[in-house]
């Protein structure tokens, strides 16, 4: 299986080389949007991963033409951009995943797997935790094959949980998702509010949102 990697950044360039090529991988490695283009012009790649911000061409547009242009390759961006509309913007590209940095390698790993094994032409992904599914361009959530209502908050509240499980997410990065403004639940008790709200429509859906004290939440798979 052959990969390619587009990141500006030479040390964490060197350490997705050095990590899929121990898994078994053929990698090919580029530093630039540009670079990145025409490495997809020319030869075929089971899976690229790109990064948004790069000299050249910027990731999502490179991830733009390669749709536009019918590149079977599957894309994974990763990326330090984190909103829900960065990932929105992401996805609506053509991307087939997303990924947000800092990131565990061998979560990296399995999605470059799960990307080997999906047909070619599926769009993005659904995201799996417990009986949980959450398709983040629909906005839809289903636990055990029946549909989760969510307000608005608590949908991208769970997103960004489930996106970062079992990681803990701390309560700024909750803010910054969940409202508009991230500054208005802060100083107050909206976050624990709304994760109350929605610790009780998770029940029976194999996941649960464990407090860390001091520092944020995180989503566990029970």
């Amino acid at each position: 299986m052959r990969v390619l990697i587009a990141e500006d950044d030479r040390g964490l360039r060197e350490v997705l080389v050095q990590g899929l090529e121990d898994a078994g991988y053929v990698v090919d490695a580029v530093a630039d949007g540009d670079d990145d283009v025409e490495q997809l012009k020319f030869y075929e790649y089971d899976v690229a991963v790109v990064d948004w911000r790069m000299p050249g061409t910027p990731g999502v547009e490179v991830v733009a033409w390669a749709r536009k242009h019918g590149r079977p390759t599957a894309i994974l961006m990763l990326t330090a951009r984190d909103t829900t509309s960065d990932r929105i913007q992401g996805l609506d590209a053509g991307a087939d995943d997303y990924m947000v940095k800092p990131f565990d390698f061998g979560e990296l790993l399995a999605r470059v797997r799960a990307l080997q094994r999906r047909p070619r032409g599926v769009d993005s992904p659904v995201i799996r935790r417990g009986s949980l599914e959450l398709d983040p361009v629909r906005r839809e959530v289903f636990r055990q094959g029946r549909a989760l209502r969510l307000t608005l908050t608590e949908f991208k509240i769970l997103e960004l949980l489930m996106r970062r499980a079992p990681a803990v997410v701390d309560r700024k990065a909750i803010g910054e998702h969940g409202w508009q403004d991230e500054t208005d639940p802060m100083g107050s008790n909206a976050i624990d509010v709304q994760m109350s709200r929605l610790r009780a429509k998770l029940v029976n859906s194999g996941v649960r949102v464990l407090t860390v004290r001091g520092t944020g939440f995180r989503l566990e798979e029970t």
